[in-house]
């Protein structure tokens, strides 16, 4: 492997159902609600029904000094298991979101396959590759507690909005 190419791999298991999971991270355009370090994410092209072929423009700010700008354009789609894309502009490979159900939790697995192409990452991956590494699970750490945050607070909306409403009167008399 070339010392300007990356493969990181980032596992999770959340106290959420893997359908509360699927929702959140097949929406990207929400992310920076719930995500420290995406910055925005511009939907440029919505692709077909099942979103293959949407792209996106992210900017991530990250632990190190510096943001990382690349456009993902989404290649596979598995309901509920597995969101795929191809990244290029400042990082370029692949992404791939896996999630499975693992008894009321859900494992979440995040595979970022990539080389850097920013001119000043190219000339010194090879000597700081463990701080690019380090860097990434950063970035990674802070979008699992941003992630069960947001889930936290969606859980405690939806049970406060279906929460019986208690019939209060004054006493009479």
């Amino acid at each position: 492997m070339a010392s300007t190419q990356f493969y990181l791999v980032t596992e999770w298991v959340l106290d959420a159902s893997d359908e509360e999971v699927w929702r959140v991270l097949v929406a990207p355009e929400s992310w920076p609600d719930w995500w420290p370090t995406v910055k925005r994410v511009e939907l440029l092209d919505p692709g077909d029904a099942d979103g293959i072929g949407a792209v996106r423009r992210m900017t991530w700010s990250t632990a190190l000094p510096y943001d990382i700008v690349f456009e993902t354009t989404t290649t596979r789609v598995e309901p509920m298991t597995l969101i795929e894309a191809r990244a290029k502009g400042e990082l370029d490979g692949i992404g791939r979101w896996t999630i499975a159900a693992q008894g009321g939790r859900t494992a979440v697995r995040y595979d970022w396959i990539v080389a850097v192409t920013k001119p000043w990452m190219v000339k010194l991956a090879f000597l700081l590759r463990p701080v690019f590494a380090w860097n990434h699970n950063q970035v990674m750490e802070r979008g699992r507690r941003g992630l069960e945050a947001y889930l936290e607070r969606r859980r405690v909306l939806n049970a406060e909005a279906n929460a019986p409403t208690a019939d209060v009167r004054r006493p009479q008399g």
